[in-house]
């Protein structure tokens, strides 16, 4: 009997043994799963951080660039202009929701019928702004973050606000216009409908200037002489010629001091678009005159027909300190900083006879070159920068009175 007990005890033991060995082996992958599922983790983690620290890159360098390009603005003055002069605002806070999403920007009809394609990431594809979606489809109003209304067919009566329709809680309505407040038609209509406005104004809350400066990438070389090839002194295009304008005031001043070359259908010389700059080109200086003498109402007549055409603007439209809050220093002359329109005359002629001191007009386009904002899928785009910037609930009480204001 010894000898069974005693086998019985070996074999037990040896049953410890070996369920010991196999705890220990369990114990030993159980320990390798934990790490190998920890190290895993640990690299979804480092991807899903580096995926999200990208985008977050990206949204920020787009945020900066467009801040980049409103430096000459008074930007911070957006909110408290809209309370001052017809906006009303239930919270001055601007959007708490910072959740990353695509904004829908509904366009609710093209500005003077022009449609063009928004296919694709419009916003990105040109412009490089992310999660901004463009559509025109009136089928997309219940989605729509912002939908956007030009002005000019509303005041002409082709367009219509879809005050029918059920608007959905938290979208806002925007306010389109190129147009100076003398040409905005009646705007008292329009009071407690619109969110946001959308203007050359630089208070607005979407700023859509005719022009910017951009830096350029490399110090350009000026032309030794950019006198060559100029045979006139002063030259204007003007279609819409008014008797009561200022602007035509100022003309009828000039003429008996300086000769001034017109094109344009007031005196029957149109100009075809590709021959616009290269006879601007041939002027010592440009009468960049604005129809309207208004608050940062400066076109394309500054950013394109002269700085492209590479004539001194002699520029009538906005103050003196809207101009110098957005073009370069020393590269215009305004009709209000002369004590006569026959003082502006004389500079001129001596000024075109200095070589020197009239190059010096030019200097700045070593440093900067003009951008033109003349697209309107670029300046849709351009809500989507700021959208989550602004105020929730800013309702134009008076619209008129915001649009006239300093006019």
């Amino acid at each position: 009997m010894w000898w069974r007990e005693s086998s019985w005890k070996s074999k037990s033991e040896m049953e410890q043994v070996t369920e010991g060995s196999n705890i220990k082996k369990t114990l030993h992958s159980v320990k390798k799963y934990i790490v190998l599922s920890f190290l895993c983790l640990l690299l979804l983690f480092i991807y899903t951080g580096y995926l999200s620290g990208s985008q977050a890159l990206t949204t920020i360098s787009h945020t900066i660039f467009w801040n980049h390009s409103r430096s000459g603005s008074s930007g911070s003055s957006n909110i408290s202009s809209g309370n001052i002069s017809g906006s009303s605002n239930s919270s001055d806070s601007s959007s708490s929701n910072s959740s990353i999403r695509n904004v829908t920007i509904l366009l609710w009809y093209w500005p003077f019928g022009h449609v063009t394609s928004l296919q694709g990431d419009v916003c990105w594809d040109l412009y490089h702004i992310p999660r901004c979606r463009l559509v025109d489809q009136h089928s997309m109003f219940s989605s729509a973050d912002v939908v956007v209304f030009h002005n000019r067919e509303l005041i002409q009566g082709i367009q219509k606000l879809p005050l029918d329709l059920p608007r959905p809680q938290g979208q806002r309505w925007a306010w389109l216009s190129l147009e100076s407040p003398a040409n905005n038609g009646n705007l008292q209509q329009y009071a407690n409908i619109f969110n946001m406005t959308m203007t050359y104004r630089r208070d607005a809350d979407i700023v859509l200037p005719y022009g910017m400066l951009e830096p350029q990438e490399t110090e350009a070389q000026l032309v030794e002489d950019v006198t060559q090839n100029k045979s006139s002194l002063v030259c204007w295009v003007v279609s819409n010629y008014q008797n009561h304008h200022r602007r035509s005031q100022v003309y009828r001043e000039l003429l008996p001091v300086v000769p001034v070359k017109v094109y344009g259908k007031w005196t029957n010389t149109n100009l075809p678009s590709s021959d616009l700059l290269p006879a601007i080109s041939r002027c010592y200086f440009y009468l960049a005159f604005e129809n309207s003498v208004s608050k940062d109402y400066i076109t394309e007549k500054l950013w394109w027909n002269a700085y492209q055409g590479g004539a001194v603007p002699v520029v009538l439209g906005a103050s003196v300190s809207d101009y110098k809050a957005v073009a370069p220093p020393n590269s215009f002359i305004h009709v209000d900083d002369f004590a006569s329109v026959k003082d502006l005359g004389r500079y001129l002629v001596e000024l075109a006879k200095d070589k020197k001191r009239y190059s010096e007009y030019f200097t700045w386009r070593q440093h900067w070159k003009v951008k033109r904002l003349a697209e309107w899928r670029e300046r849709l785009c351009k809500i989507c920068v700021h959208y989550e910037s602004l105020p929730q609930h800013r309702v134009y009480s008076n619209l008129m009175a915001w649009v006239n204001a300093n006019y």
